[in-house]
């Protein structure tokens, strides 16, 4: 069985060396940056499955690391700081990060936030087969110049292939997967991130966004959201 790789992101010297006494323990493979300029070269040759990115780096900062690679991967990343203000937090989101751990965390917190996020990416993870409007057989939907797939986590709209961190696709999965139904923030929490998830509900505001600047609305279906209530992928 290969071992999951993580691309551990940190100047910090005690944490660089104990994050990996973490992971190693729980047999995942480990390779460290002290700067955001190694990250991204390493990011490349190492290609991890997850990365975690500290946010004040020398150099190139965790945010700009995290906008880079977000231009052309979708590698999970959960973002570490000792900063634990509610902005910090929705822009690292907001970049494209999957999670948010403030120092000083436990090590059980870290490897669970870890093993969940790539719960959340392997296929294997997916959320329940909708009971319709899906090609058979597989795990993927289909709309009008829409496609998702939990198959290979892809998603094509208006013909053209969309880059998607896990969370944003799964998220679109599942609202697509039963339209008109409406659901509040906190069952979407409980459905995509799963009681491992230690967050609030800004979290899935935040994916949202993110979806509609990615995915438009069509005349015929929409992201819509039902005020006082939650969002609900509108079928008309």
């Amino acid at each position: 069985m290969n071992k999951k790789k993580i691309l551990i992101v940190d100047d910090d010297a005690n944490i660089a060396e104990l994050i990996p006494l973490y992971l190693t323990k729980e047999c995942f493979q480990c390779e460290i940056a002290e700067d955001g300029e190694t990250a991204l070269k390493l990011h490349d040759s190492f290609q991890p499955d997850l990365m975690l990115l500290d946010i004040m780096l020398p150099g190139i900062d965790g945010y700009d690391v995290c906008r880079e690679i977000r231009k052309n991967h979708s590698t999970p990343i959960i973002m570490l700081s000792a900063k634990g203000e509610v902005f910090d937090k929705v822009l690292g989101l907001e970049l494209g990060a999957d999670d948010y751990i403030i120092k000083p965390f436990d090590s059980k917190e870290l490897v669970a936030r870890v093993k969940a996020v790539l719960r959340r990416y392997q296929t294997g993870s997916a959320p329940a087969a909708p009971a319709a409007s899906t090609e058979t057989g597989t795990e993927t939907i289909q709309y009008t110049d829409l496609t998702v797939s939990l198959s290979n986590y892809s998603v094509v709209y208006m013909g053209h292939p969309v880059e998607m961190p896990p969370k944003e696709l799964e998220l679109l999965y599942f609202l697509a997967t039963h339209p008109n139904q409406v659901f509040t923030r906190e069952q979407l929490l409980d459905h995509i991130w799963s009681y491992d998830y230690i967050g609030d509900t800004r979290t899935v505001d935040v994916h949202i966004k993110r979806l509609r600047e990615k995915i438009k609305d069509h005349p015929n279906w929409s992201i819509s959201t039902v005020w006082g209530i939650g969002y609900k992928f509108e079928v008309k």
